[in-house]
């Protein structure tokens, strides 16, 4: 018998109280699409179907196993039947009563090869011998039942019983369960939903993008090409490139100008520095015409579509490049960011952040909203860029200073009556300065000559002056010093010179038309810029705020899942998600009298719970599948319940039993390092799959406010499952969607345990202490001798593979064959199938009735009595002897 690998949720018939409802195969199959539906599950190809009957109602549920059986489906039906309790004692055609468990009647329907059976006849939960707990007890079906909910576990159960006699067998069972307290388990669940949602800051603080290498190829290219194309924005001999040319080339003569007035000769005579001006009024005239031509082209590019401003500017000159491909695949780089970003483990709330960052580097900006930044080129702010037309340096250079010290130092050498000789130096530089300001001058004012030079050589004057004085040298020497004087004076001159020419020119805008000219030409080029690819940015940059908006509304989402839910009053039923989940200590409908009566078909689903409540986000409503249980049902599921109250005449153990069986422990952690953070990645994964529809609508250009309500809508399904997920099946297992390439943490960080106890479960040897076998001390006659004919499995999470294997290792244990690794489930640990005796199983077939009819749609044509031994007969072959008992 071969399986596919995709497997479905489990769905749980009771036939014990559930079956007056199932007459119809549409009643059979309204409740298995009750239970898929509540799950948030589609129709399977391959349904998995776990009954729960007693050995009687296999016989007295005919009806309801040949529509189990007949269910239509894309591929096989496979049906695990669940047997508690022990048989009726009889069997058709005998004349000897036997005692209870002494044969298994079974209808010829349950002979497929999709359907096995598994007969507890005792769930032999008690811990002591004192103990009297029955046969049936709930807590213990409610713990085998989860089990063989399990997909993993119920298809390799029925995997094993096709290759036992008759698809039957006794289990036998020891379970390791490894979880969290509920109030540590949802403690934990807030804070991961918090993480993962993030603070709203406001969009006070930046963010800054990664570099536009990091980014996805797509946006990558569009944040590129606005931030670093190059300059080539004016075509050749065009409108715009002849106007700066033209600019550009009187800026050139007004630089050679200014070379030869720094030069001395451009101190003597004021030709150089008419040329200077009259180049300098006609640079002007240029720079204004070239202003004139960029505020056109920013007034003519701010309406219209990309096209139309592209064409009108190239009427202007300027060339906008082609957009090539950089627009296409745009909703596959922002789906591509989203991942990379919250695989780095940033919050819901700053991955809108950079999504809105994005947008802000993408956006193209209309010509007109940068005709303020014109302003900034105008000739108003070309006067107030330059110095005063009249302004000396800053600070004079030591090097003249030097220089003129020096001069007056070697001129002062004097003494006596050549003592006035001493003065040269010092007058020629205030010839100069006076002369040179002279020649600078412009209207009523002259400009301003540095008055260093003329005190640094008064001062070296007269130490020149002290030091001959103390000195007394020849005439000649003096002499000498004047003329070397003159000479350093000369070059003083020239530097002041240079420098004072530079700083009028300057005041009177020469580097500030420079300036001007270089700026409107880059605000030519950033116009260019922004027309280029403008609709594949627009429409990146509205993606990416749709993109913000979808996650921020899903942190909303988040916020709203960890808030905590409301305490019911004392007393009170429970209610919501969590309010029914205690399966484990509730009692089963057997304990309710009129829970056949009572049924009213939806309570067969009471083990799986946490299905029924994903389609009410809001948990505010009384959960349907609730389980009929006379008493309230406690808030933590491991918590054990309290004993029921004894009669007058109850012995002492009714007073004290567990609802723990003993083939079950409990191994309570407190939580890992790793159970938030963990979490916090589990939702980033889930979350990534509710909006994969969100992406395909980004990108076909639908990321409308329709689009965003249904994403909200499946977003907060699926947080409502994985809250689901977390109760039901604790944090081991992985979630419906992990993250592929995130490895998931171990047990020790998860739960705060360690996996050694699993590994020693697993690796235990088949003997009799190996596991507690499930059947009355009757039923044990009925089991096979041969302790080669059982089937083994060995099962735990797949979480803890590599854990478990690891630790068998170290130990020296070779690993046990056929390891079973589940994706779900919390529970570790052996299952023994044992098959029965032969001629244990008998096969039966229905009677008809004079004139009736087995067909489904036909019940009332045949006698389904309860026990009667003539509605029967043996179906021949299949029924053995009685050798043996």
């Amino acid at each position: 018998m071969t399986f596919p690998e995709s497997t479905t949720a489990v769905v749980h018939i009771d036939l014990r109280t559930g079956a007056a409802a199932l007459t119809t195969a549409q009643a059979v199959r309204d409740r298995v699409a009750e239970q898929l539906g509540r799950a948030g599950l589609p129709e399977p190809d391959h349904p998995l179907l776990l009954v729960t009957d007693t050995p009687a109602g296999l016989t007295g549920h005919q009806l309801q196993y040949e529509l189990l059986s007949n269910y239509r489906a894309v591929g096989d039906t496979r049906i695990l039947v669940l047997l508690v309790g022990s048989s009726p004692g009889s069997y058709a055609g005998g004349e000897e009563a036997y005692g209870p468990d002494r044969r298994l009647v079974r209808p010829a329907t349950l002979r497929a090869s999709t359907i096995g059976l598994v007969w507890a006849g005792d769930l032999r939960s008690a811990r002591t011998a004192l103990e009297r707990p029955e046969p049936d007890d709930p807590a213990s079906l409610a713990v085998l039942v989860d089990l063989l909910s399990v997909p993993d576990v119920f298809v390799r159960v029925l995997e094993d019983l096709g290759g036992l006699p008759d698809s039957v067998a006794a289990p036998g069972v020891q379970l390791l369960e490894q979880d969290l307290p509920p109030e540590v388990r949802d403690r934990a669940w807030r804070d991961a939903l918090s993480r993962f949602a993030g603070e709203d800051g406001g969009g006070a603080s930046p963010v800054a993008l990664p570099p536009a290498a990091r980014l996805p190829e797509p946006l990558g290219a569009l944040v590129s090409g606005r931030e670093g194309r190059p300059h080539g924005h004016r075509q050749p001999n065009g409108p715009a490139d002849l106007a700066h040319r033209t600019c550009a080339e009187s800026l050139d003569r007004v630089d050679d100008d200014l070379v030869a007035l720094r030069a001395l000769p451009g101190l003597l005579s004021p030709a150089r520095r008419e040329a200077l001006e009259s180049d300098l009024d006609q640079a002007r005239g240029y720079l204004d015409e070239f202003r004139a031509l960029v505020e056109r082209a920013l007034q003519g590019s701010g309406s219209g579509a990309a096209a139309e401003a592209a064409a009108r500017l190239g009427a202007l000159g300027l060339r906008v490049p082609p957009a090539e491909s950089a627009g296409e695949r745009v909703g596959e780089g922002l789906r591509e960011l989203a991942r990379t970003l919250l695989d780095e483990g940033l919050a819901l709330r700053s991955v809108a952040q950079h999504f809105t960052a994005l947008a802000g580097r993408v956006e193209p900006v209309p010509g007109t909203a940068l005709l303020h930044r014109l302003d900034d080129h105008s000739e108003e702010a070309v006067h107030r860029g330059s110095a005063t037309e009249y302004a000396a340096p800053p600070r004079t250079p030591a090097a003249p200073l030097v220089l003129a010290g020096a001069a007056g130092a070697l001129g002062g050498l004097w003494q006596g009556a050549l003592l006035p000789l001493a003065l040269v130096v010092p007058v020629v530089f205030v010839a100069v300065a006076v002369w040179g300001a002279r020649r600078l001058r412009t209207g009523r004012r002259t400009a301003r000559w540095t008055v260093g030079p003329r005190v640094a050589a008064v001062a070296g004057a007269v130490a020149g002056a002290a030091a001959a004085y103390a000195t007394a040298p020849p005439a000649w020497l003096g002499v000498t010093g004047l003329l070397a004087g003159l000479g350093l004076t000369a070059e003083a001159v020239r530097r002041l010179w240079r420098g004072v020419a530079t700083s009028w020119a300057a005041g009177r805008g020469t580097t500030a038309l420079r300036t001007a000219l270089d700026g409107l030409d880059a605000l030519l080029a950033e116009l260019v810029r922004e027309h280029w690819a403008a609709e594949e940015r627009l429409y990146c940059a509205d993606a990416a705020r749709s993109v913000a908006g979808m996650l921020r509304a899903t942190a909303a989402a988040a916020d709203a899942q960890a808030v905590p839910e409301p305490a019911p009053p004392a007393g009170a039923g429970a209610s919501g998600p969590y309010g029914d989940e205690d399966w484990l200590s509730a009692p089963s409908a057997l304990e309710d009298p009129g829970a056949e009566t009572a049924h009213d078909g939806a309570d067969d689903g009471d083990w799986a719970a946490a299905y029924t409540w994903e389609s009410d986000p809001s948990g505010d409503r009384d959960d349907p599948y609730a389980a009929p249980a006379p008493d309230p049902v406690p808030d933590n599921p491991f918590a054990t319940p309290a004993p029921k109250a004894a009669s007058a005449d109850a012995a002492p153990w009714e007073e004290t039993a567990t609802r723990t069986p003993r083939w079950l422990d409990r191994e309570i952690g407190e939580g890992g390092p790793d159970l938030v953070a963990t979490l916090a990645g589990d939702l980033r994964a889930t979350v990534m799959v509710a909006m994969k529809p969100y992406w395909g609508a980004v990108e076909r250009g639908q990321a409308g406010a329709l689009a965003v309500r249904r994403t909200e809508e499946r977003v907060r399904d699926v947080l409502s499952g994985a809250r689901h997920h977390l109760w039901h099946n604790g944090v081991l297992a992985p979630p419906r969607h992990p993250a592929e390439h995130r490895a998931r943490t171990s047990a020790a960080g998860l739960l705060g345990t360690d996996s050694l106890r699993v590994a020693e479960l697993m690796g235990r040897d088949t003997d009799g202490q190996a596991v507690v076998q499930l059947s009355s001390p009757e039923q044990g006659s009925l089991l096979s001798r041969d302790p080669e004919a059982a089937r083994w499995i060995r099962f735990a999470p797949r979480t803890l593979q590599g854990e478990v294997e690891t630790a068998w290792h170290k130990s020296g244990s070779p690993p046990p064959d056929g390891a079973l690794w589940t994706s779900s489930g919390r529970y570790a640990g052996l299952i023994r199938l044992t098959p029965l005796r032969m001629g244990v199983v008998d096969t039966v077939l229905p009677r008809q009735s004079r004139g009736g009819s087995t067909r489904p749609d036909h019940p009332d044509d045949t006698d389904h009595t309860d026990g009667a031994r003539g509605t029967y007969s043996s179906a021949g072959t299949e029924t053995g002897g009685d050798e043996g008992w």
